[in-house]
C-alpha cells in the first residue's frame, strides 16, 4: 500500500513520497482501497469527486524527522496550499487562494467570526494519526470552509488487546549560530486495548530554542517561533457496547507561549532591511504578554452505531471547544488619554455543538447507492478583545442550524455520480458597542454603534462526475459551493455607521468549478486538475496606509489556477516525483490582481526517498516557490500586501536507521543548504516586523523507543 499523502481522485500525489510497493500500477489499485472521512462518511478515494490529499501517519513521521511544524509539512504536502510562512500565523498561506476551515476530527478549530488564521497549528502532530485536506469551496461542514478543509484525525488504540508505548526525545539547534539556538522536545504515546474498553492517552513538550537565519541573525519575533513553547495532553477513551454500536471520548489540550528574553528589532520591506531578534540586555521587560495560545480545548463525546436501521450507520455526537489567541503588542493601539503606550489583542471563542448524521446504502440493479443526511447544530461565541479589558470587536453570539443531504450513485462500477445540498439559517447577535481608537500615522475615529441582530439563510449545493473505466485516463468534474460569513469581526470592528443594520455584513457564496484526470501507465502516475473558484463578495483584506487597519474587500471576486502532478518508481528502492501548482486572482469589478495576503505564488516540488538497506531510509525534497510582482508603489512605497515576491528554494534532507525492533535513530536538516531567503509572506507584507528572512540550515535530531 502506498504510505504517503496522496490525492488519487483528484489531482495530486503530494510532493514527499515514501512508497513500499512495487510498481505505479500496484500502488494505484492499493490506492482505490483506501477510505477518507472528509465527507462524513468512509469511502473509497476512487469514488470521490473533489480533490483531496491524505497525509498519513507514515507521510508524517517522515516529515517530523525534519521539522514538527505542521504549516511546513502541509506547504510541502499539500498542493495549492502556499508556502510556509516561518511563523505561527497562516495569513498568506492560504488553500487555493482562500481560507481553510482547520478540524480536530471534525471540530471546527478556525474563528470565521474573526478569523486570526491560527488554526492550522491547533494541537501537536505526535496526536495526528492522518490529515485529510478537502480542496475548493464545500458546504460540507459548513461556515468557513471558502477554500476547503484541513482536517486532523487523532490516533486510535490498537486493534488488539494489549498495551502499547512510545517514547519520541529529539533536539534540534542552528547550523549557522549554536548560541541559544539548541530546542528540544518530549512526547509520550500510551495506548492499549482490553477486551470492549480502549485508550490512548499522549503528553507532549516542545521548546523550539531561538531560530536563526542564513546569517546567523536570530529571527524577528512577530509571529514568531523562536523561544515558542508549547505543550499538549490528549485522551481518547473507547468503548464497544455491542457488536454494533461503540461510545468514545476525546480530549485535547494545547497551548503554546513565546517565551523569550529577546527582543524584535522591527523593519519593513520599504526599508530594505530584515527584521531581527537581539539578546535583551538592558533589563527591562520588553511590553505586552507572550504571543500565542494560551489554551486551546477540545472535548467530544460520540455515538456510533453500524446499523440503527436497516442499512443505516449512525454517528452522533456534541462536543466543546475553547480557545484564547494572543497577539502581539503594538503602538497602534495607543491611547494617552488611558495612559496606555500601546497594547495586544487576543481572540476568545467557545463553540458548542450537537451533530447527527446518517448514511443509508441502497442497493439497484448495476447501482450501489448511498445517502448521507443529519443535522448540525451550533452555537459560537466570539470576540477580538485587548488584554487591558478594553473591546476591538464586540461579542458576537452566532446560532447556526443546519441541513444536509449527500447522495451517490456508482453505476456499473465505472460512473461515480454525487450530489448534495446544505441549507443553513444563522442568527449572530450582537449588543451595542464602541469601535476601538487605531493609531498610525493619524487615529482612527471612535464609533458608537447600536447593535442588533444579523440573519443569514443560504442553500449551498454539490454535483461531481466520475469515470474510472480506463486505468490511463480516469476524468473527473465537480461544482461545489460554500457559505461564508466572511470575518464579520473585522467588519465589525471598522465600522463607520451608526448601527450594523447600517453596515453591509452580506455573507459570501463561494462556488467552486473543477476538471482533472488522474491515472497510472507502467511506472508512473499522475494527476491533474484546473480549477475556477468565485465568490460574490471578496474574501481578502486591503489595508487603510494612515490608520493600519485592515478592511474587508466587498467587491466580487475570482481565483484560478491548476495542479500537476507525476511519480516514478523504477525500483523497489527508489521514488522519484515532481509536482507545480499556480494560481491567480481578480477582483471582477475593477480587473485588480488581489494582493498576497490571498494569493500565493507559484510552487514547484521535487522529491526523492530512497531505501539504502532493509534498515536505512533516506528522503531528500526540494521546493521552489515562484516570483509573483503585481503591483505599483504608492509614492516610493509598496503599500499593505502588495509588496513583489522573489522567487526562492528551500532544499531539506532526512534519514533515520532502525537500530532494532524497538529502537530507531533518525536526524533531518531544513534548508540543507542554508539559503539566504525571505518566505513569500515576507515579502508581500508590508507592515512593520513581518520583513522576518527565512529559518537557516537546521539541525533536528531524535530517537524512538517502543514498549
Amino acid at each position: 500500500m502506498l504510505k504517503t499523502s496522496l490525492s488519487l481522485t483528484a489531482l495530486f500525489v503530494s510532493s514527499a513520497v515514501f512508497a513500499d510497493a512495487p510498481n505505479a500500477e500496484q500502488q494505484a489499485k492499493d490506492m482505490e482501497r483506501i477510505i477518507v472521512t472528509g465527507s462524513r462518511v468512509e469511502e473509497r478515494l476512487d469514488e470521490v469527486t473533489a480533490s483531496v490529499v491524505i497525509v498519513d501517519q507514515q507521510a508524517l513521521l517522515r516529515n517530523m524527522e525534519v521539522t514538527n511544524e505542521l504549516q511546513s509539512i502541509l506547504a510541502i504536502q499539500v498542493p495549492g496550499m502556499g508556502p510556509n510562512t516561518g511563523t505561527n500565523s497562516s495569513s498568506g498561506q492560504n488553500l487555493r487562494g482562500r481560507s481553510a476551515l482547520v478540524l480536530i476530527d471534525g471540530l471546527p478549530q478556525s474563528t470565521p467570526l474573526r478569523n486570526g488564521r491560527l488554526a492550522i497549528r491547533s494541537l501537536d502532530p505526535s496526536v495526528i494519526e492522518r490529515v485529510e485536506v478537502i480542496k475548493g469551496a464545500t458546504s460540507i461542514y459548513g461556515n468557513g470552509a471558502a477554500g476547503g478543509i484541513i482536517n486532523y484525525i487523532t490516533k486510535n488504540a490498537d486493534s488488539k488487546d494489549g498495551f502499547n508505548g512510545k517514547l519520541n526525545l529529539a533536539t534540534n539547534f542552528s547550523a549557522t549560530d549554536f548560541d541559544d539556538s539548541l530546542g528540544k522536545r518530549a512526547d509520550v504515546t500510551l495506548d492499549g486495548r482490553n477486551d470492549k474498553l480502549s485508550f490512548v492517552a499522549n503528553v507532549a513538550y516542545e521548546d523550539n530554542g531561538i531560530i536563526k537565519d542564513a546569517d546567523g541573525d536570530a529571527l524577528g519575533l512577530l509571529y514568531g517561533m523562536s523561544g515558542f513553547e508549547s505543550k499538549n495532553a490528549f485522551t481518547k477513551i473507547g468503548y464497544d457496547l455491542t457488536g454494533q454500536s461503540a461510545l468514545s471520548l476525546t480530549y485535547n489540550y494545547f497551548e503554546g507561549q513565546q517565551e523569550t528574553d529577546y527582543i524584535s528589532i522591527n523593519k519593513t520591506v520599504n526599508d530594505g532591511e530584515k527584521s531581527y531578534a537581539e539578546k535583551n540586555t538592558s533589563g527591562i521587560k520588553a511590553p505586552g504578554d507572550p504571543q500565542g495560545p494560551r489554551g486551546n480545548h477540545n472535548l467530544k463525546l460520540q455515538y456510533e452505531h453500524a446499523e440503527i436501521f436497516t442499512d443505516t450507520l449512525f454517528t452522533g455526537d456534541v462536543y466543546w471547544q475553547k480557545l484564547e489567541n494572543v497577539f502581539f503588542y503594538s503602538t497602534k493601539f495607543r491611547d494617552p488619554e488611558l495612559g496606555l503606550a500601546g497594547g495586544q489583542s487576543m481572540i476568545e471563542s467557545e463553540k458548542t455543538g450537537i451533530r447527527a448524521n446518517f448514511n443509508t446504502t441502497v442497493d439497484f440493479d448495476n447501482t450501489a447507492a448511498s445517502f448521507t443526511y443529519g443535522i448540525d447544530l451550533l452555537n459560537d461565541v466570539t470576540a477580538q478583545t485587548m488584554v487591558d479589558g478594553r473591546d476591538w470587536t464586540p461579542e458576537m453570539d452566532m446560532d447556526n442550524a443546519a441541513l444536509y443531504l449527500q447522495s451517490k450513485f456508482v453505476i456499473n462500477d465505472d460512473w461515480v455520480v454525487k450530489a448534495g445540498l446544505r441549507h443553513e439559517e444563522i442568527d449572530v447577535s450582537v449588543n451595542d458597542f464602541q469601535t476601538l481608537m487605531v493609531c498610525r500615522k493619524t487615529c482612527s475615529d471612535v464609533v458608537n454603534v447600536a447593535g442588533g441582530d444579523i440573519e443569514y439563510s443560504a442553500t449551498t449545493y454539490n454535483l461531481g462526475l466520475r469515470y474510472n473505466a480506463f486505468d490511463t485516463f480516469m476524468p473527473f468534474v465537480s461544482y461545489s459551493e460554500g457559505f461564508d460569513v466572511t470575518d464579520l469581526g473585522r467588519t465589525l470592528r471598522t465600522a463607520s455607521a451608526p448601527s450594523i443594520n447600517k453596515i453591509d455584513t452580506d455573507a459570501s457564496i463561494i462556488k467552486n468549478y473543477e476538471i482533472g484526470f488522474d491515472g497510472y501507465y507502467g511506472i508512473f502516475n499522475y494527476q491533474f486538475a484546473t480549477f475556477i473558484s468565485k465568490s460574490n463578495i471578496g474574501t481578502s483584506l486591503v489595508e487603510d496606509a494612515a490608520t493600519g487597519k485592515y478592511e474587508s474587500v466587498r467587491s466580487p471576486q475570482e481565483i484560478y489556477g491548476f495542479e500537476a502532478a507525476l511519480e516514478a518508481k523504477p525500483s523497489d528502492t527508489l521514488t522519484l516525483g515532481v509536482n507545480y501548482s499556480w494560481l491567480e486572482g481578480k477582483n471582477t469589478d475593477t480587473d485588480e490582481y488581489l494582493n498576497g495576503s490571498t494569493i500565493n505564488p507559484p510552487k514547484f516540488a521535487a522529491y526523492a526517498d530512497v531505501t539504502i538497506t532493509n534498515d536505512w531510509h533516506a528522503s531528500l525534497t526540494m521546493m521552489h516557490v515562484g516570483s509573483r510582482d503585481r503591483f505599483e508603489k504608492v509614492g516610493d512605497v509598496y503599500t499593505g500586501t502588495n509588496g513583489p515576491v522573489s522567487s526562492y528554494n528551500v532544499v531539506n534532507l532526512s534519514t533515520s536507521y532502525q537500530i532494532s525492533q524497538d529502537f530507531k535513530v533518525y536526524g533531518g536538516v531544513e534548508n540543507l543548504l542554508n539559503n539566504d531567503y525571505y518566505p513569500a509572506r515576507s515579502q508581500s507584507y508590508t507592515g512593520s516586523g513581518y520583513n522576518v528572512k527565512g529559518k537557516g540550515a537546521t539541525v533536528n535530531l531524535g530517537i524512538n523507543y517502543l514498549f
